[in-house]
């Protein structure tokens, strides 16, 4: 990783008797682009707060360039926020809600311009100063809130949701956008997101947070392909997670596992396993192979349902012991039919023990 520029120490924060935080730690590199990724609740927000100075935790310390900044005031940090709603002066024009905070430290006029000419021109809205917010669409309102974020040169810009109220398509073009400006700028942003897509299309790495804690912090590459929690498996795209027992053991990495009255392979994936120990295997869904041939290995299924999103065919695999597995397919025209008995499996690098305790 480059150079930290900020760091969160055991940052707990307690709203009542509610725990938001719970001592949440983290490095971020200068020039980094990191999502912390959960659901609504999980704490994503009050932690941008604290690392904005809008919140003060009851625990631990902020860190930015090395500097302790835990308890200084919103203003005295170099550290500028994006908010979903886009809070747009609606009585100024785009100049000069961009050039607002380079007025109030009393810039001269020549570089505060100069300076909003290069924000316009950086988002791709030169040409646009003299128009008022009600006269922008939705994403051209979110350029201008991030071209008066940027036009002070933060060391740190966060962004808190600040997608969620466009369209799809647009949200798509966005991340694009975002991701090529982050880049070109060299500011770390610290981006959230309820949006699992979201976050693996523009992260250098992502921090999937539960509870008040961090789950899981790295690569998408790493978030997806190696979850270490079942939570992380199901909340970062469509995986299936079964429990069972370890039938064998195997001298290239792998092993054997029970599950669902058949046998399955599965990656070791760095752990100490022994012979009859519980296992939990999670599988992405286009991962999960299934045969008719009935002498074949793997945990014996009927298909249940298949349905179609977008381009994508989706299977439901019904299980003897009453659970169920999806396979997932481009394409819409397999032959599968409901009621059909199968066998199902898979590669054995793409079964990933979870839930392992630490030190296993």
């Amino acid at each position: 990783m480059k150079e930290t520029i900020l760091e969160l120490r055991g940052i707990a924060k307690h709203f009542g008797e509610t725990d938001v935080l719970n001592g949440v730690s983290i490095e971020i590199g200068q020039g980094e682009f990191i999502t912390l990724l959960g659901p609504s609740g999980c704490g994503k927000t009050t932690t941008l707060r604290i690392i904005a100075g809008l919140e003060t935790p009851d625990e631990g310390r902020v860190l930015l360039g090395g500097r302790d900044v835990t308890d200084l005031a919103p203003d005295k940090r170099d550290v500028n926020t994006v908010f979903q709603n886009y809070a747009l002066f609606p009585h100024m024009n785009v100049a000069a809600n961009i050039g607002y905070s380079l007025r109030l430290k009393k810039e001269p006029k020549e570089k505060i311009q100069q300076a909003v000419e290069n924000a316009l021109r950086l988002v791709q809205l030169s040409g646009y100063g003299k128009r008022m917010p009600a006269e922008l669409s939705g994403g051209q309102r979110q350029r201008v809130a991030i071209a008066r974020a940027v036009v002070n040169q933060p060391r740190v810009l966060l962004l808190d949701e600040p997608l969620g109220a466009l369209d799809l398509q647009l949200r798509r073009q966005m991340q694009i956008e975002l991701k090529a400006l982050q880049k070109q700028l060299g500011i770390t942003f610290i981006y959230i997101t309820p949006d699992q897509e979201e976050a693996l299309n523009m992260s250098d790495r992502i921090a999937v947070m539960k509870d008040g804690r961090f789950e899981q912090v790295g690569t998408p590459a790493e978030v997806y392909d190696s979850p270490r929690t079942s939570y992380v498996a199901r909340f970062v795209g469509t995986a299936n997670v079964l429990t069972g027992t370890v039938a064998r053991l195997s001298g290239d990495g792998t092993l054997t596992a029970e599950c669902a009255g058949g046998c399955v392979p599965a990656a070791r994936k760095g752990y100490t396993f022994t012979e009859g120990a519980p296992i939990t295997l999670a599988v992405r869904s286009e991962h999960v192979l299934f045969s008719g041939a009935q002498d074949a290995e793997g945990i014996p299924a009927v298909i249940e349902e298949k349905t179609f999103a977008g381009g994508m065919l989706r299977i439901t695999l019904a299980l003897l012991d009453g659970g169920t597995l999806t396979a997932s397919r481009h394409g819409i025209d397999m032959d599968v039919q409901k009621g059909a008995p199968v066998r199902v499996t898979w590669q054995a690098e793409n079964a990933v023990p979870v839930d392992v305790e630490a030190g296993a």
